[in-house]
């Protein structure tokens, strides 16, 4: 899932939801921008996307035609702000 590029780390985010019309990955490394990580559906319905990540702790979350979803594939979670979990990878 990852690959070194100095201090930060290639990371491929994925997400199966094949009834989904659109899925970005809304985080605190892209200041949680919807316009920032539009993410990519292949033929079986998942959809992903790879980007650059500074090393440290990240909170995340998919914006799933305009409902929030947690990572299904990640138990590691904290609450936020608005009393909701964000999942949390660490990268290092």
């Amino acid at each position: 899932m990852s690959g070194k590029t100095g201090k930060r780390r290639r990371l491929v985010f994925l997400l199966e939801a094949p009834d989904a019309k659109e899925v970005i990955l809304m985080a605190d490394f892209n200041k949680w921008n919807r316009k920032t990580h539009p993410m990519k559906r292949d033929e079986k319905g998942i959809w992903n996307k790879t980007v650059i990540v500074p090393l440290g702790r990240h909170e995340y979350k998919f914006l799933v035609d305009g409902d929030w979803w947690n990572d299904p594939r990640n138990q590691d979670v904290c609450y936020n702000q608005h009393g909701t979990l964000n999942s949390v990878i660490m990268v290092n």
